[in-house]
């Protein structure tokens, strides 16, 4: 597509701006038919005129091509003339196939989609036979983004669904206060919705989700079945247990079939980090782990490494935010160094993620070391991987290769990329990918690299957990159009 002259700016912008908002109904109405659709792999439900315009620029970035809302479109225009059962749709990627392939043989976009999507049309098979119960067990900081994430993600109502949060009462206004910590966010912003409280029922209602509130000093006291809650999934973000022995106690909870922990889990639990190991899940397992927001942020970018060009040895030093584990001011603490004020200092402290990623890629048992720093920012960290690669390389091969990792590989949820120079770490609050390759920041030498990858230690993460659910509940959608990763890569 030719740029438009200097004066040609602002009406091309008004057009285009009109294009995503028509999107906007089209893409909603997909939506509650369990079509969800994205432009290379930046979902566009739920988006503003402007988001959606902002993702069309990041692919134009990103992607190097000139896809924009005038060749996506007609793509979203013409899937919402089929009879389209539940899948995932890259409109962005059918957009740019479409592009290359009607070049002067008259295809058009009905017919294209009508071939790409074959597969999905008519098929009207559920992504579960009866919704899957979710119970929130602890609502911190994870916690509350779960929720928003999983009444985000209720779709037609026929996947996961938040039925409950578990919480120790602290006031007589405890609920009040649980919604209004649900309500707003100092980080992340206001919830995308409305909320009320029904005080007399125990309940949180949002976006029509009804969200009973139940207070248990432990979790073999809560009966889910008096709620209506059969068969749960317990996601629990305390952090109070982490061995199989502590988590099995919300199994002796009426209604709770399951329980998934948002931390590292010990001893035999599994820990899994979506996109790595997601295919060692069975239906046999009671308990797992999402392991740590630094392992899902570190294991995905060292695998690609590991693959494609080999590791002999690497250091990881994480920079990242302060968490509720310190003090805000200089008090005691169990642990060296996190009784010093969080907001006032750089504080060295010990990290287990080096081995845990050798459980998850075992090819690089004794290759790596760790460290971490706690930095006085709220949010989003820092993972810097100094890595000895098997043989020579450029930085120039190694981004294009994680860019492509990024945009077409089975890791496109996991790995994102940035080339911008100006980026910083408040840019990446609410990045739904468990890592950010920052390309502009990419070091090397023979065979000695050095990446930057930035996570949202709290968004991004809580999504990684999300995927996490959704695979052990069975939830799959068929995936259009399929991306072959290119030979070379």
């Amino acid at each position: 597509m030719a740029l438009p002259s200097l004066d040609d700016y602002f009406p091309d912008w008004k057009e285009r701006e009109a294009l995503a908002e028509a999107m906007i109904p089209i893409i909603g109405r997909l939506y509650r038919s369990n079509v969800v659709t994205y432009c290379y792999g930046r979902a566009l439900n739920n988006q503003s005129v402007l988001q959606i315009m902002k993702t069309h620029r990041y692919v134009r970035q990103v992607a190097k091509n000139e896809l924009s809302e005038f060749e996506s479109y007609p793509i979203i225009e013409a899937l919402a003339q089929l009879d389209l059962g539940p899948s995932h749709i890259d409109v962005g990627k059918l957009a740019t196939r479409f592009m290359e392939e009607s070049e002067g043989n008259g295809i058009t976009p009905l017919e294209f989609v009508t071939r790409e999507c074959s597969e999905v049309i008519g098929r009207h098979v559920p992504p579960l036979e009866k919704p899957q119960d979710v119970v929130l067990y602890g609502f911190g900081r994870i916690g509350r983004l779960l929720a928003r994430l999983l009444i985000e993600k209720t779709g037609s109502g026929q996947q996961l669904r938040l039925r409950a949060i578990v919480v120790r009462k602290g006031s007589d206004d405890d609920i009040i206060k649980r919604a209004s910590l649900l309500r707003r966010d100092s980080v992340h912003g206001s919830f995308l919705g409305t909320i009320r409280v029904d005080e007399e029922n125990s309940c949180i209602v949002a976006n029509g989700n009804v969200i009973r509130v139940i207070y248990a000093g432990a979790p073999e006291e809560v009966d889910y079945e008096q709620y209506g809650i059969h068969d749960a999934i317990v996601i629990d973000n305390t952090g109070a247990w982490r061995d199989e022995a502590g988590l099995s106690k919300h199994l002796q909870s009426k209604g709770a079939a399951r329980v998934v922990l948002t931390a590292p889990g010990k001893g035999n639990i599994k820990n899994i980090v979506s996109g790595i190991n997601s295919q060692a899940i069975t239906k046999d397992d009671k308990v797992l782990a999402a392991a740590s927001c630094t392992t899902n942020a570190i294991v995905p970018v060292l695998k690609a490494m590991n693959d494609k060009f080999g590791i002999v040895h690497g250091h990881m030093e994480t920079v990242h935010s302060y968490t509720n584990d310190q003090n805000l001011i200089d008090n005691y603490h169990k642990k060296n160094r996190r009784g010093r004020a969080a907001p006032l200092n750089m504080v060295i402290t010990e990290t287990g993620a080096s081995s845990a990623v050798v459980k998850l890629l075992p090819e690089l048992g004794g290759k790596l070391t760790g460290n971490a720093i706690r930095v006085p920012t709220p949010n989003v960290s820092l993972a810097i991987l100094n890595l000895t690669l098997s043989r020579d390389t450029s930085v120039e091969e190694v981004n294009e290769y994680l860019r492509y990792m990024a945009l077409h590989s089975d890791l496109q949820r996991q790995i994102d990329y940035t080339n911008s120079p100006e980026v910083v770490s408040s840019d990446f609050v609410g990045n739904r990918h468990a890592c950010i390759v920052d390309g502009g920041a990419t070091i090397g030498a023979d065979n000695r690299v050095v990446l930057y990858v930035w996570y949202d230690n709290e968004y991004g993460y809580a999504c990684q957990v999300v995927r996490v659910v959704q695979k052990w509940a069975g939830i799959s959608y068929p995936l259009i159009p399929k991306d072959v990763v290119h030979q070379g890569f």
